[in-house]
């Protein structure tokens, strides 16, 4: 095994366009930025002369040449994840000895060289800082016959200018930020992706402009802490000045972003909301904990009436605004009482949606050594009070729904039940996802494309979902009326059809999601100048 201070073979991958070098699949765990980094892992592989494998190939037969974990640190039981899904890996190694493993991502920044330790049959192991390294190391790895470990403690190249396989045509992640300034004691992120470093904004919204013009109609601005977004290059307006400019970017419908954080959330932001007509009336705002004591021994700079202010002014100027959080049940110390304050929060907050977390001790962290360790049967007991009283409100607000009108953005892949209920799947403006019907008498060459944008009514709400049901009330041989189904085909569902019409059969973007049926162009990362 060879630390990265001791690799001294150069190897250069071959270039794109030459003869395909093997198959790959990219397996990702965790949040939405392993996804975005798993976006870049798959535009170096293709970059490099691989493709991607099937999706029937099964890696533990050895019918993949390389497979690519893309790891996550944060989440409970997550090494024990890995390395049980590493021994189901061994046949596959015994069966194709040709076959390479990497594992990348945060575990693989925690866990260094234990990783090749407790599975030497691993190949590559790389850090969140280096993913471009990947092609050289697995390179490295064959031509030495020796596993490669390269971890770097600092980010050296920002992973925007790395090519980009995207997992979508018609909704793209830009990241604006990587690494985090905050020190929450639940958290490992800091540790393992390191402080924040910031794009600049032209660059951001070149990229932009780039994805648009490859067919997305919808963006997401990815960060750790997206409204501390500018304070690296000394302008702390920069996050709503970025979603205005947003807004001048033709064919650009949606723009989403997360996630912020409560303490560093200015009136500006909420005003660029409210401004920018492609800015998307949801908001994303971790909670936690409602207890002031709690967010204290968590280091979470705000407190529970900040919270709630911050959600009065959003819903003050964006009435329509759907609002989702995140909150850990259990953190050590929580008090019966603390909890109380938790569910009194969620109560008046009113979620869309919650995700909701039991804490778990994650190695590393100062929580993890903190006393008062609440028992396990106490978190979930509380954790079932929690999501009952979440799916209650959710369920009321999504009933407040019913009868009105949405604008749905055709997705693939979103609703697990759509081929039995003949449903298609989206989410609306809101971020709410919609199941929604179509004319029983509709030709296939008007059927909406993944892209395509749906009006529909909203006929029945459930707590996590809601169902358009509206394009069956209209009469037999009738037309429907524009709110009971109408369709705005776009330049994004175009690009979608033509990904499919040019895809070999059977290829898919290898990310190992198996609903990417397109998938998206490679593209470089750095974007193109702006147009005119």
């Amino acid at each position: 095994m060879s630390l990265s201070s001791l690799t001294t073979d150069p190897v250069t991958p071959t270039p794109r366009g030459s003869v395909p070098r093997g198959t790959y699949q990219v397996r990702t765990f965790g949040c939405q930025m392993n996804v975005h980094d798993s976006e870049r892992l798959t535009g170096l592989l293709e970059d490099s002369g691989y493709v991607a494998a099937p999706p029937e190939a099964d890696a533990r037969h050895g019918e993949v040449d390389v497979i690519v974990f893309n790891t996550c640190a944060v989440r409970e039981n997550a090494d024990n994840k890995l390395y049980g899904t590493l021994g189901g890996l061994r046949p596959g190694k015994n069966a194709n000895p040709g076959m390479q493993i990497a594992v990348g991502g945060c575990l693989a920044q925690k866990d260094r060289a234990a990783i090749v330790e407790r599975a030497p049959w691993v190949d590559v192991v790389f850090g969140t800082h280096n993913i471009g390294s990947l092609p050289v190391l697995l390179d490295r790895a064959r031509h030495n016959s020796e596993a490669q470990v390269e971890i770097l403690e600092s980010l050296e190249v920002f992973p925007s200018t790395l090519p980009t396989r995207r997992e979508s045509v018609y909704a793209a992640w830009v990241s604006i930020s990587v690494g985090c300034n905050n020190t929450c004691t639940f958290c490992i992120v800091p540790s393992l992706r390191g402080t924040e470093k910031d794009r600049r904004p032209g660059e951001i919204l070149a990229e932009v402009r780039d994805v648009v013009d490859s067919g997305a109609n919808e963006v997401t601005l990815l960060g750790q802490n997206v409204n501390s977004y500018g304070v690296e290059f000394g302008d702390r307006g920069a996050f709503a000045k970025l979603l205005r400019s947003c807004g001048e970017i033709d064919g650009l419908e949606r723009v989403r972003f997360t996630s912020p954080h409560p303490a560093m959330f200015t009136d500006d932001v909420i005003d660029a909301m409210a401004e920018t007509p492609n800015v998307m009336p949801q908001l994303h705002m971790p909670l936690q904990s409602g207890s002031d004591d709690v967010l204290r021994r968590m280091k979470r700079s705000y407190r529970g009436r900040k919270f709630l202010g911050i959600l009065d002014k959003v819903r003050a100027r964006i009435p329509e605004a759907a609002i989702t959080t995140d909150i850990i049940v259990g953190f050590p110390g929580e008090t019966e009482e603390d909890f109380q304050r938790t569910l009194d929060v969620v109560e008046s907050s009113r979620f869309s949606s919650a995700f909701t977390f039991q804490y778990s001790i994650r190695p590393g962290t100062p929580a993890a050594t903190m006393e008062d360790q609440i028992p396990k049967e106490v978190v979930q007991e509380r954790y079932e009070r929690l999501i009952a009283l979440q799916d209650r409100i959710a369920y009321e607000e999504n009933q407040k729904l019913e009868g009105s009108v949405v604008e749905v953005l055709v997705a693939e892949g979103e609703g697990e039940r759509d081929d039995v209920t003949q449903r298609l799947s989206g989410r609306a403006r809101d971020h709410r996802l919609v199941h929604l019907s179509l004319p029983g008498d509709l030709p296939g060459t008007e059927r909406p494309r993944p892209g395509d944008l749906v009006t529909a009514t909203v006929t029945r709400a459930a707590p996590h979902y809601l169902i358009a049901d509206s394009a069956l009330a209209a009469a037999p041989g009738a037309t429907p009326t524009t709110e009971q189904f109408s369709v705005r085909r776009t330049r994004s569902g175009d690009a979608w059809e033509a990904g499919v019409e040019g895809m070999e059969a059977g290829s898919a973007c290898g990310t190992g999601y198996g609903g990417a049926a397109a998938g998206g162009p490679v593209v470089l990362g750095m974007p193109s100048l702006p147009r005119g």
